[in-house]
């Protein structure tokens, strides 16, 4: 039995969303109706779609005996988290022809950083960037040659927009590829420290870079859990991993094994077989609110605030930040993962990862277990077991009942926090989110004068000019996606914490961004500012 509050917000969800989700719903069936589309295609334009492969391939490509799996990649060898997918369109293709099948690389996708470009014109780019991402993706589904796909991405902006683009052919299969994060390094509060010396002048360009390249040190994703690492969370507890296979490390044997299953079970889900799961009928208004609940007990990343949002809408299905603030009221934070911790998503994995927090969930009615999902069985109870590799083979093992780090993981029983770890903040300003699980109790509340600022730069001269050594609210205006693209604004983050541990009163009010990044000072975004009247 799920909670009532669900029960009663996901009818409610159905109900608002009935028309858009039956025109959706329509739209892919019809889609499925007409078999494996390359067969509808002209000889030219089929010739066109297997001239470069093998002669059996074409031959095979030419009927309708074999499932052909579109691989959409957002691969570049400049990020850390995407270096990986190098080597997986050859794994993919070699499962997919030892399970009777065929994959094609269909097309990249761009993948911007936003570790790189933070702070400067770049980052205003940022944002836009998953429609792009959304739209390549469907310019590389659109050939007409597949009966599956494959999405190889990670981070921040480019796991939406995959999906987004994915919905849009829902009458496909579909299956996320996670690279997995790089192992631990410099331990993020170190890095941090660091930060906050260098943004005081206490440590010079050489230092910094020492602890910056220590901390982000290998191929993989970020340790912490900012955006990254909430799409990964987000797209397992939908469903569209493998069981247990998002925080496996990448260049393993384990992570590559569960990359070649991905090929070899997306195969299995095929209009040409018997257990036929397009992504269309698979991200449902259970799916949709499973991973707002996901967000809120790991208090991930803001920006999904904005994500979660606009994949719903791609899939027919109507939300919006009041359902999130209804669930955060029985949704309690269960996991403490920098920077709403110390731990690192290694830690997290090692206390039990993905399986305990999701059984936990299930078992006090938090969770919709009844969705489909790309497992051997269609709903989510499998997701607490475990890969293994034994004796060279892949297999799933029961994972373990409970939390094996109680200060990483915790239970309903013994949450961190009684609600959710992003909340709805509301008033005459206009309507914000706030990251309350990476903010201190204490420095929830901040009674002080504004500061207003039309620049994050200005604002940092300010810092460096001593006219913020005082409590402060500090109100960055014109940083919305009309102004500039809505970027995100961690150039602040250090200064501001400087104030914070001087013992001053620090807020932020922005109508831009700080993800899931933002750590100890209370921040809140992505709001509507209206007729601030603030003498600076």
């Amino acid at each position: 039995m799920v909670h009532p509050v669900l029960d009663s917000l996901t009818n409610e969800v159905i109900e608002r969303s009935k028309k858009s989700r039956t025109a959706y719903l329509a739209r892919v069936d019809e889609a499925a109706g007409q078999g494996p589309h390359r067969l509808t295609l002209g000889c030219g334009n089929l010739a066109h779609g297997f001239a470069a492969c093998a002669a059996t391939e074409k031959s095979d490509l030419a009927g309708d005996k074999k499932a052909n799996i579109g691989i959409i990649s957002a691969y570049n060898d400049m990020l850390s988290a995407h270096e990986p997918y190098k080597d997986f369109p050859p794994l993919i293709k070699n499962a997919a022809k030892e399970a009777g099948g065929i994959a094609q690389f269909a097309g990249g996708v761009p993948a911007m950083c936003d570790g790189i470009t933070q702070g400067y014109p770049g980052m205003d780019l940022s944002l836009f960037s998953r429609d792009v991402i959304a739209m390549a993706t469907a310019v590389g589904l659109s050939h007409n040659m597949f009966d599956a796909a494959m999405m190889l991405g990670v981070c921040d902006k480019i796991v939406p927009g995959l999906l987004i683009g994915a919905l849009s052919f829902g009458h496909l299969p579909t299956i996320f590829v996670p690279a997995g994060p790089m192992p631990s390094g410099l331990p993020n509060k170190e890095k941090v420290r660091i930060r906050q010396l260098y943004a005081e002048g206490k440590v010079g360009r050489e230092e910094l870079l020492k602890a910056e390249s220590e901390s982000y040190h290998s191929p993989g994703t970020c340790t912490f859990y900012g955006t990254a690492n909430s799409n990964q969370m987000m797209v397992e507890i939908m469903g569209l991993h493998l069981p247990g296979g998002t925080f496996i490390n990448p260049n393993t044997p384990l992570r590559d094994e569960l990359t070649k299953e991905a090929a070899r079970q997306v195969l299995k889900f095929t209009a040409m077989g018997n257990d036929y799961r397009p992504i269309g009928h698979m991200i449902d208004e259970k799916a949709i609110l499973n991973a707002i609940i996901g967000l809120l007990a790991t208090g991930g990343s803001t920006n999904h605030t904005m994500h979660i949002v606009a994949v719903a809408r791609a899939a027919g299905i109507l939300i919006n930040w009041d359902d999130f603030d209804r669930l955060s009221h029985i949704v309690p934070l269960l996991s403490r993962v920098y920077p709403n911790g110390s731990a690192d998503v290694n830690h997290f994995q090692a206390a039990g990862g993905m399986g305990v927090l999701i059984q936990e969930l299930i078992s006090n009615g938090l969770l919709h277990e009844d969705i489909i999902t790309v497992g051997n069985e269609k709903g989510l109870k499998q997701y607490s077991q475990e890969p293994k590799l034994v004796d060279g083979k892949l297999i799933w093992q029961e994972g373990p009942k409970e939390s094996l780090d109680k200060d990483v993981i915790g239970s309903v029983a013994e949450p961190f926090a009684k609600s959710g770890g992003v909340h709805l903040i509301q008033g005459n300003l206009g309507r914000g989110v706030s990251k309350v699980s990476a903010v201190d109790v204490q420095h929830r509340v901040v009674q002080a004068p504004a500061m207003v600022f039309d620049d994050q730069d200005d604002a940092v001269a300010a810092f460096k000019n001593g006219e913020l050594e005082k409590d402060v609210i500090v109100v960055l205006r014109f940083q919305g996606p009309k102004s500039n693209g809505m970027p995100e604004l961690h150039k602040l983050s250090s200064p501001l914490g400087v104030l914070q541990d001087r013992g001053f009163k620090v807020a932020l009010v922005t109508d831009g961004r700080m993800s899931g990044a933002s750590g100890k000072v209370l921040l809140q975004f992505k709001c509507v500012l209206s007729l601030l009247m603030v003498v600076r």
